[in-house]
């Protein structure tokens, strides 16, 4: 699918102190490392397959008040962007913590298939919602990438750098079936909350 815009940004959308409040109850929570779609590294060998595809930490909010806060610049960005996509909830956010050396390889946020359970049932992620938390002085690397031509190829020509992600507090939201990455923090550490926005298959 081919839309005028791959991507929709709100910049310093969130005050510091409201990011600062995210962090607090972000780390306040149990966190752990992170999983790779249904994989979640418990034995040796999930642990090592995990690894290959992404290193970060942890934990999940799922307070009623940021989904709130966060939804109207969902619907905005889903219909100034020109996706209009048909959604009916979101899941919860998780807080994300990359120290240096750790990173997100190429991947989307859907396999184009419906979840069915009780709470998604016939539904699948559509939007996806990434929100810097940390300033840009706090690291180095931890860069979010758009691969354009959908492949997840590296050394692409269609490779674009996210630099409106950059600004503390700011909102980036885009399709969930776009290819991007998060690139291996070289210092520091990289602080962001992510979430994703649910709705019936595309017809």
């Amino acid at each position: 699918m081919k839309y005028q815009k791959n991507y929709y940004y709100f910049k310093s959308a969130l005050s510091n102190v409201l990011c600062d409040k995210i962090i607090k109850e972000g780390m306040s929570n149990n966190q752990k490392l992170a999983g790779v779609g249904h994989i979640d590294p418990k034995t040796k060998f999930e642990f090592e397959e995990v690894k290959k595809k992404r290193d970060s930490n942890i934990s999940w909010i799922g307070d009623i008040w940021l989904k709130r806060l966060i939804e109207p610049y969902v619907k905005r960005a889903n219909i100034k962007a020109g996706w209009n996509f048909d959604l009916t909830m979101s899941e919860d956010f998780q807080f994300t913590i990359y120290n240096q050396g750790q990173y997100y390889g190429w991947h989307t946020d859907t396999d184009g298939k419906l979840y069915h359970n009780n709470e998604w049932d016939n539904l699948m992620r559509k939007l996806s919602v990434t929100i810097s938390l940390s300033d840009p002085e706090d690291y180095e690397g931890g860069v979010l990438e758009f691969d354009l031509r959908n492949t997840g190829e590296i050394n692409t020509s269609e490779i674009i750098k996210c630099k409106e992600i950059l600004p503390k507090g700011s909102i980036v939201i885009f399709p969930s079936y776009i290819w991007h990455r998060v690139s291996p923090v070289t210092k520091g550490t990289r602080l962001s909350l992510v979430q994703w926005n649910l709705g019936p298959g595309f017809k």
